[in-house]
């Protein structure tokens, strides 16, 4: 055992070596993966730990709050036997949490309800509910163009220096379960809801964190969300924890308590990052770019925890969020995320440079589940129809813009140039919105509705005729 003492039942005094946050234990018997650990220096300090990997003898531990100070000899490892489990009540909305979900907002720990277990359980997928409610974000890019749907999971890919904390904390601001409508596509009153958000940041500066609370509390939207808060300079392994710990939360709530809870993950890439990086010390062989070729079923076990199922009231939706290192879609972060989840979207840069913000490309954004949340009585029968025509009309926007780059805009046909100040416009008064201004769906409709009466009515062929004469009025001076 190298030096190890047996203490008695599973806590071994000395260790055998050190690596970073990483320490290496022999003579322990059977330990268990991702059990948690005490570890206590010679000062008396408690750190909690889990196991990473286990052998007959040996176990791998991570410490949260790393190994400073720790030595070989008078290190006392304790193995609890149980993996992780976190506090959750409904108390907790309203107030800030880190990674272990331990209060940092100066006020006492909320009385727990219960405790579970931050890995979670799987859902049956006999269990599952189709989702098939739509939920407003206040967005119009996203609202009509790529809505989300209660019980999806729709991430957001953006760039660095792109505003996707801005556009964040806004959909936290303004999101709401959709209202449904009737079958004259009128609104019809709200139904009772409990409607809450986790936000979870993950290995964010401070300046961001202090941003978040700030514009919570500011708008009042802090009395139903609860934060994790985890830092650039907080270790590796607490970024691994603390999504989990605001998906336990939001089981909680939905599953026991009948909420509906959007969680909100950012950045996901800085998860990632520390997952590559532990698993280098691990001594792991490395996959694409030197992630773990686990990542996919990693990220998996997170994004899978979303959903409505039978016999409960409430549901979670995720909306992960995260940064494309050089704007590349196809890294490995936003390729598996894009496997796993329902669609994306996507924040262009060119969009960015020209001052519209949210700078959202609608092109190669896609929510794969809109289809089966809007339309008749859920959001308004044209609705379908819009989003589509909108979207050819904005593709075809794109063709001859490459065109009048070649052969110069005065050159094209007079339909081509109002299809130009068609994108124009679109841009300008569909994707562009203040980030104070909060859009109801049938506003965004009128806005594309308005949009489209800057091309001839032949051109819209994807309304129908009854559409057409109830909403269609053709604009002959877009400009």
């Amino acid at each position: 055992m190298m030096g190890n003492k047996l203490l008695g039942g599973k806590e071994v005094l000395g260790i055998n070596r050190l690596e970073g946050p990483l320490l290496v234990v022999e003579g322990v018997g059977l330990a268990a993966y991702d059990e948690i650990v005490e570890v206590r220096g010679s000062d008396g300090q408690v750190r909690l730990g889990k196991v990473l990997e286990v052998s007959e003898e040996t176990a791998v531990v991570e410490v949260f709050s790393g190994t400073s100070g720790l030595s070989v000899d008078a290190t006392t490892v304790r193995f609890t036997g149980k993996t992780m489990e976190i506090p959750v009540s409904e108390e907790m909305l309203g107030r800030v949490f880190n990674s272990l979900a331990e209060p940092i907002d100066g006020l006492p720990q909320p009385i727990a309800e219960k405790y579970a277990d931050i890995n979670g359980q799987v859902i049956n997928p006999t269990a599952r509910v189709y989702p098939e409610e739509y939920l407003q974000t206040g967005i119009s890019a996203i609202d009509v163009m790529n809505t989300l749907v209660v019980g999806q999971k729709l991430p957001v890919f953006s760039g660095a220096g792109l505003p996707h904390d801005r556009l964040v904390a806004q959909i936290v601001r303004q999101a709401k379960i959709g209202r449904p409508f009737n079958g004259d596509g009128n609104v019809i009153a709200e139904r009772p809801e409990k409607f809450s958000i986790i936000f979870a940041s993950i290995g964010v500066k401070h300046d961001v964190a202090a941003f978040f609370r700030e514009e919570f509390s500011r708008s009042g939207a802090l009395g139903r969300v609860t934060m994790f808060l985890n830092m650039a300079d907080d270790p590796a392994i607490e970024r691994l924890l603390t999504p989990r710990a605001a998906l336990t939360l939001a089981e909680f709530l939905a599953f026991e308590k009948g909420h509906d809870v959007l969680v909100v993950l950012l950045d996901m890439t800085n998860y990632c990052e520390a997952l590559r990086q532990i698993s280098n010390k691990r001594g792991e062989v490395p996959a694409r770019k030197g992630f773990p070729g686990y990542m996919y079923s990693d990220l998996a076990s997170l994004y899978e925890r979303t959903g409505r199922t039978k016999g409960s009231r409430g549901s979670i939706t995720q909306l992960p969020a995260l940064t494309m290192p050089n704007d590349d879609i196809t890294h490995p972060v936003p390729d598996l995320t894009g496997y796993i989840t329902e669609g994306q979207i996507v924040l262009g840069r060119s969009l960015f440079q020209q001052d519209v913000y949210p700078p959202i490309s609608v092109l190669p954004s896609l929510s794969r589940l809109m289809k089966d949340g809007i339309g008749n009585e859920k959001t308004r029968a044209d609705h379908p129809h819009l989003a589509s025509q909108l979207y050819a009309a904005y593709a075809h926007v794109q063709d001859l813009r490459s065109l009048a780059a070649v052969i110069g805009e005065d050159e094209l046909a007079v339909l081509d140039q109002r299809y130009l100040k068609f994108g124009q416009a679109f841009e300008r008064r569909f994707l562009n919105q203040a980030y104070n201004e909060e859009r109801s769906l049938e506003r965004s409709m009128q806005i594309g509705w308005e949009l489209l009466g800057y091309l001839p009515r032949e051109e819209l062929i994807r309304l129908s005729p009854e559409e057409l004469d109830r909403y269609y009025q053709e604009n002959h001076d877009p400009a």
